[in-house]
């Protein structure tokens, strides 16, 4: 194969490769875009609010470590939502019925179907691992939507480099002679015939 075919071919293919990752990375704004807006305008609807500074919400060593920095502050992003479904939610769940879950407490209280104490932690646990479990979604769809804004940079890094490289393989095809071949180095002389 002809050198110059050679290289026109690979430095095409690299502009397409180009435009290819332009928009990947475009999408994966978008889906980042997505993701932070739909989690930020769906957690401020719940209107949550952290315990205010000073709290003694925040007090427990369990808690305050990890809500101290949020104090008073609406929960609307991902990171806040962990945190709270993890270090105010999550503990105080535990503290409902000696750290059983809801499947444990429902299991005895299909033992005991009247027993009120078993009802009402039945309904807590269910009410605090549910709206956990949302939170955690949350924070979830939001931490898809990091690695989507990290993925775009990538995509966006990757094309412009495909593009400098493809530049540069367009530089180099005006050099290369109509004679010379891929691999070999050498130009094909007149006066030899080309083996097919």
């Amino acid at each position: 194969m002809r050198r110059k075919a050679f290289d026109t071919i690979l430095a095409t293919g690299g502009l397409m490769v180009t435009v290819i990752l332009l928009v990947a990375g475009g999408l994966l704004l978008w889906g980042h875009s997505f993701a932070d807006n739909s989690v930020h305008n769906q957690l401020a609807e719940q209107k949550i609010v952290f315990p205010v500074k000073g709290s003694p919400a925040l007090a427990p060593a369990a808690i305050g470590p990890y809500l101290n920095k949020y104090a008073g502050q609406a929960l609307t992003t991902g990171p806040q939502a962990q945190a709270y479904a993890d270090h105010f939610i999550g503990v105080h769940v535990t503290e409902i019925a000696g750290g059983q879950t809801y499947a444990q407490v429902s299991t005895k209280l299909q033992a005991d179907p009247t027993n009120a104490t078993l009802k009402a932690q039945q309904q807590s646990l269910f009410q605090g691992e549910t709206l956990r479990g949302l939170l955690l979604s949350a924070y979830g769809f939001w931490k898809f939507g990091q690695i989507a804004l990290w993925a775009a940079f990538a995509s966006f890094a990757l094309a412009a480099a495909m593009f400098v490289l493809s530049v540069l393989g367009f530089v180099h095809l005006r050099k290369v002679g109509e004679t010379e071949e891929v691999f070999t180095g050498h130009k094909v002389s007149e006066a030899q015939p080309v083996a097919a």
